[in-house]
């Protein structure tokens, strides 16, 4: 009687039943696999960084050139537990955070600057 809606066919409940039995261990493939590709990309190289600048902050030595996070070049006269002294200019010293450096630059980097 309807002219415009077609009947409903009662089959069409069969396949939904069908969509529903899939594989448990498929499913779970891609959230491995995103976890898997985090690790690789993104958090095996910043531990590795992280161990390095650890290992870098450690050794650091009286005499060395460093530049720091905030962009500071100096040379180390003073080391101690968690800070170091840094002289920035003849007469004018800083007490920054070990941590705080970010490298050591190669000697004669501050008089190649001051040119």
């Amino acid at each position: 009687m309807s002219f415009f809606i077609s009947d409903a066919i009662a089959e069409g409940a069969a396949p939904v039943a069908a969509a529903g039995q899939t594989d448990p261990l498929a499913s779970l493939i891609l959230p491995i696999g995103l976890v898997i590709l985090f690790y690789f990309f993104l958090i095996r190289p910043q531990s590795k960084r992280q161990k390095e600048h650890k290992k870098m902050v450690n050794d650091l030595q009286k005499g060395e050139e460093v530049l720091t996070s905030g962009g500071i070049l100096g040379k180390i006269t003073g080391i101690n537990d968690d800070f170091v002294t840094l002289e920035i200019a003849s007469g004018v010293s800083l007490s920054i955070q070990k941590s705080a450096v970010q490298t050591i630059m190669p000697k004669g980097t501050i008089k190649d600057q001051s040119k």
